[in-house]
């Protein structure tokens, strides 16, 4: 049995956020599994989620959202560096992928860091042990993470669907498109969900 799981976020979107610890319980269940996070690079800056999703996400899922990230979360959010950080990463270090994400997301969501310049992902590079150049840190979108984009599109065209985030996993031929929003508070229970669905392929 070959499993895949595609995710496609937004590393500024709180829903993102609170839909990753899904993706960790399917990884941890599953770990041979080949995961491909797929940054959307929605936020270029010119506006934000907002408190109202903010707000919302964090009574769904329980998940805590820090002080200084409240207190700008109506301050419009780049999420270009990110993306092409996570593209290199899918290229270079596919097996760092999960961890650098969980890193990111912590850093912006709970430690407030706006992820907008080089400086800011010092600790994630030297924490995740990563070895990124300098063009990753430029302000228009690589050509890898362009190539993400690519795929994005693919993706959407098969599931009629534009927004995000997204999940997708693949058994062998078969795709199962997973409902995150049935999960955010239960992260384990879309393993047992997705189990039913291997199961009834079988």
């Amino acid at each position: 049995m070959t499993t895949e799981l595609y995710f496609i976020y937004d590393s500024h979107c709180p829903w993102s956020y609170a839909t990753t610890p899904l993706v960790n319980a399917l990884q941890a269940a599953y770990p041979q599994m080949t995961v491909h996070l797929l940054h959307s690079a929605h936020y270029i800056g010119t506006d934000s989620a907002g408190e109202d999703q903010m707000a919302a996400a964090a009574k769904i899922s329980g998940l805590k959202f820090g002080r200084d990230h409240i207190r700008y979360v109506n301050s419009p959010k780049n999420s270009i560096k990110t993306a092409n950080l996570m593209a290199w990463l899918q290229a270079k270090q596919p097996e760092k992928q999960l961890v650098t994400l969980n890193a990111i997301q912590r850093a912006h969501f709970i430690e407030g860091n706006p992820l907008d310049n080089k400086h800011d992902f010092n600790a994630i590079v030297e924490n995740c042990k990563l070895s990124p150049s300098n063009k990753i840190f430029k302000d228009e979108l690589s050509m890898e993470a362009e190539y993400v984009l690519e795929n994005i599109i693919e993706i959407q065209q098969v599931i009629g669907t534009t927004g995000f985030p997204v999940l997708v996993m693949t058994v062998d031929d078969n795709a199962i498109f997973i409902d995150h929003s049935l999960y955010l508070n239960n992260p384990q229970a879309v393993v047992v969900a997705v189990e039913k669905e291997i199961a009834a392929i079988k």
